[in-house]
């Protein structure tokens, strides 16, 4: 397996541990009501189309389907090359999840869920890990 399968795969496990440690049931809940707003809004007839809709990642990538990305990582592609593939701008992958890692941080420092301490530490690394991330460790 290559080097660079390696980075991305453990990325991948990285960021779904990460998921589940900081995932609580008002943050499950919060994306149903989103997802349900943006099916509304977008028509939610189910489409390809309509899941990059759905999906902020998805669109930030300019990419069509889960599928679509998960091949990609598969084949060794950075979230940066799928987004180069299809013309979509970097910035906005990195600032979305960014965005998204910051959010978590904040519920669990107001839910009492992690100190202050822990929180300032954590978040002084987001910017670096979501681009380390991004770019599949290679900057």
């Amino acid at each position: 397996m290559s080097s660079k399968r390696i980075v991305i795969v453990c990325t991948m496990a990285a960021a779904i541990a990460i998921g589940i440690v900081w995932n609580e049931e008002k943050s499950a809940a919060a994306c149903v009501d989103k997802y349900k707003i943006l099916s509304k809004i977008s028509g939610g007839d189910g489409t390809q189309q309509d899941a990059a809709v759905r999906d902020p990642l998805l669109h930030a990538l300019g990419a069509a389907s889960d599928e679509e990305v998960y091949y990609s990582l598969y084949d060794g592609k950075s979230l940066a090359d799928i987004a180069a593939a299809n013309n979509a701008d970097v910035q906005n992958v990195i600032d979305l999840q960014i965005a998204e890692l910051t959010e978590q941080l904040d519920a669990r420092l107001a839910n009492g869920s992690l100190s202050r301490e822990a929180y300032l530490a954590h978040k002084s690394e987001v910017a670096d890990i979501i681009e380390r991330s991004v770019y599949g460790g290679n900057l």
